[in-house]
């Protein structure tokens, strides 16, 4: 009176394996679907022709592909991220080894002060692989044509194996 097992049990290990991939194709499809949406509204450049042809009535609407094109030709105003700089940096851990402490120098060569400014930690394994990225905002401000120093701020918590970090600016506001 033995009863073969194996049969069954086979059965019950391929029925979730099967289950569970099902189940990822159909939320792939679905997903598929969702994301292939159509654009209804115009392209930027094709509305602010409209405007330029709408609001002012000396162009014509054949002059306003000329408008837009002049338009788009004038020099816009530099970012005030452009004129900074992190001449130095250099990082250690803090707390029981989970916290990145980072400290850096920033050089505003702008002619204006900044404020708000952004910055964005990556950080690697001995082997260069990377390990995580973290960012923050210095709510501080650094005036025109001058460096200030920003010691030990927690930038937040990184992995134990991270080794090295290298910091990058990200956005600054205009004061």
């Amino acid at each position: 009176m033995a009863v073969n097992v194996k049969p069954f049990s086979r059965a019950m290990i391929w029925l979730p394996v099967v289950a569970i991939a099902g189940c990822g194709m159909t939320w792939m499809l679905l997903v598929g679907s969702s994301g292939a949406e159509t654009q209804l509204a115009p392209p930027p450049t094709a509305m602010s022709v409209q405007n330029a042809a709408m609001f002012n009535p000396a162009i014509t609407p054949t002059e306003a592909p000329r408008v837009a094109a002049v338009e788009a030709l004038t020099p816009a105003e530099t970012a005030p991220v452009d004129g900074l700089k992190i001449s130095s940096q250099s990082w250690r851990r803090g707390g029981l080894g989970s916290k990145a402490l980072v400290t850096l120098t920033l050089r505003n060569s702008n002619d204006y002060a900044v404020k708000d400014v952004e910055i964005s930690c990556a950080f690697t394994r001995r082997d260069g692989s990377h390990q995580t990225d973290r960012a923050r905002t210095i709510h501080n401000t650094v005036d025109m044509k001058s460096r200030k120093t920003f010691a030990r701020m927690l930038v937040g918590f990184v992995n134990i194996e991270a080794n090295r970090a290298k910091c990058s600016l990200v956005t600054a506001a205009r004061v």
